[in-house]
């Protein structure tokens, strides 16, 4: 049963990637053609707060899944801020990054070569403000179902001592665009 489950979601994604091509993003995320490659490192210090001229946006990927599904399975998400790339998570990581007071739209997409998970968009707005710290929460999800797979992709602020604590037990993700 878990093997044939694990066929239908391959199936599903081979057959989506025969539709990928560019897509149409929100302005607030970036060029859909940068890339990430990500790293995790563990047992890394807690962010440096920000200068008190700056906020600083802490963005922590928590992935989950139905048991039986794509075990050990880490995706990859990248996030933008206010129509740029800034930094991409890979399975339960954050990584912290620093902006000017003001208003800001956030982005975080599914990094894919399958056009329906490229699809997968969460988007958020921040008035932040100097000497800040925000922590947003990147919840990908899969379900499974008897015959379908859905996939689900949020990005949903965080309280400051929830935000503290998944900082404290996963790693850094270190980003860096493909050549």
């Amino acid at each position: 049963m878990k093997f044939g489950s694990a066929v239908i979601f391959l199936v599903a994604l081979v057959m989506s990637a025969v539709h990928a091509g560019a897509t149409v993003l929100p302005d607030s995320c970036g060029d859909d053609k940068v890339q990430f490659d990500v790293k995790a490192q563990k047992d890394q210090p807690a962010p440096v707060p920000p200068d008190s001229a700056k906020a600083q946006i802490i963005f922590v990927e928590n992935f989950a899944q139905n048991e039986g599904i794509c075990v050990e399975c880490k995706v990859t998400t990248r996030v933008g801020v206010d129509g740029a790339w800034v930094g991409a998570n890979h399975g339960n990581s954050y990584f912290a990054y620093a902006v000017d007071p003001g208003e800001h739209h956030l982005c975080v997409d599914w990094q894919s070569n399958f056009g329906r998970l490229k699809k997968k968009v969460g988007l958020a707005s921040l008035t932040a403000e100097a000497g800040k710290v925000y922590y947003y929460q990147i919840k990908v999800r899969i379900k499974q179902y008897d015959t379908t797979t859905e996939q689900y992709l949020e990005l949903t602020p965080l309280d400051l001592d929830e935000g503290k604590y998944l900082v404290k037990i996963n790693p850094v993700a270190i980003a860096s665009a493909k050549k």
